[in-house]
């Protein structure tokens, strides 16, 4: 056995690999589970005991030395193939791919910013509400017809817990802890129990806005707006305000603007009225404004909230809203410039 060992320990002395198709051929000849030094220590147990000692030592140095001569011959080759490339520090990465933003993180973020420009800033809050920030501090009565127009989801059969369906609750919660003046916004996702559809889902992104102070009137509403949509859609843009209700504004109104793809003339897109909506808005109802407590005598304020579904729809003219959920990669390839 001691004449083996020497005899393996001379010729792990002499290892020599140019290349590592030929450390491999070393390694799997002296350490694999059939190798030689393997097979010695298979041989072990004929070792006579008094024995055992000086020979276990030495088949322990013979397969250390041999694993860092493999491992000193594997540092040589692979050092002198680097030296021996020449290396394009400049080339990406591949096939690393990169990514890029979700649609409608993009036009969330544009909308975010255009108002950011005229001093409003950002508010979040949970996804999971109570109905008094959802809807009783709204002006949503416990019976109010208005609550049937938003399906709503609720948590385990607590009438009181809900998935928000806007994110006018973040309203509520930022006028019942904060005094004015105000002017945020409030993006964020909100639920509502309908069908799924190329035109609806069950749930969606919303950015609200907020302004309250002193002498806010709904000429300030209507310069933000138009603002806004010029911005967005472009200097032609123009902007019409139909009268409308939502139970937390008063007077309230629904935003067309004109049809960007015919310039108003009318097309299939805006069914031949040259207009299209984007979103609702209205003065604050006093109401609202008490229930959070701020006094109604004093200050006044306007609110509006849209879609980003809707707007990111105008503005990439994409017609199925389902394409925004479903993490199809060649649809969300397409937006990889838009950033």
């Amino acid at each position: 056995m001691r004449e083996k060992i020497q005899a393996l320990m001379a010729e792990v002395d002499a290892f020599k690999a140019s290349n590592a198709a030929e450390l491999e051929a070393l390694r799997v000849k002296y350490l694999s589970k059939k190798g030689d030094i393997s097979l010695l220590f298979n041989d072990f147990r004929e070792v006579p005991n008094e024995l055992k000692r000086e020979v276990g030592q030495l088949l322990n140095d013979l397969k250390t030395k041999a694993q860092d001569r493999i491992a000193a011959l594997k540092e040589e080759i692979g050092a002198a193939g680097a030296s021996s490339e020449q290396l394009d520090l400049t080339r990406t990465a591949e096939p690393v791919a990169l990514g890029t933003r979700h649609p409608l993180t993009l036009v969330k973020n544009e909308i975010i910013d255009i108002f950011a420009r005229i001093g409003f800033t950002i508010a979040e809050g949970p996804e999971i509400e109570d109905d008094w920030h959802v809807f009783g501090a709204l002006n949503f009565a416990p019976e109010h017809p208005a609550r049937d127009m938003q399906d709503t989801f609720f948590i385990e059969q607590n009438p009181d817990v809900v998935l928000r369906t806007h994110t006018s609750s973040v309203q509520s919660r930022i006028m019942s802890v904060q005094k004015p003046p105000i002017r945020m916004l409030f993006p964020g996702r909100v639920y509502r129990n309908e069908a799924i559809s190329y035109r609806a889902h069950c749930f969606f992104h919303q950015v609200e806005g907020l302004y309250i102070d002193k002498d806010v009137s709904f000429a300030d509403l209507k310069q933000a707006l138009m603002y806004f949509a010029k911005e967005m859609f472009g200097p032609s843009t123009q902007i019409r305000l139909r009268p409308s209700y939502f139970p937390f504004t008063e007077p309230s109104a629904e935003m067309d603007i004109s049809c960007n793809l015919c310039g108003g003339k009318g097309c299939p897109f805006c069914k031949h009225t040259g207009w299209v909506e984007i979103l609702g808005c209205g003065m604050v109802d006093p109401n609202v404004l008490e229930n959070c407590g701020i006094d109604s005598n004093v200050y006044s304020g306007y609110a509006f909230g849209m879609g980003v579904e809707r707007i990111t729809n105008l503005k990439y003219q994409v017609k199925d809203l389902r394409l925004f959920s479903e993490n199809d990669v060649r649809f969300l390839r397409q937006f990889e410039s838009a950033y």
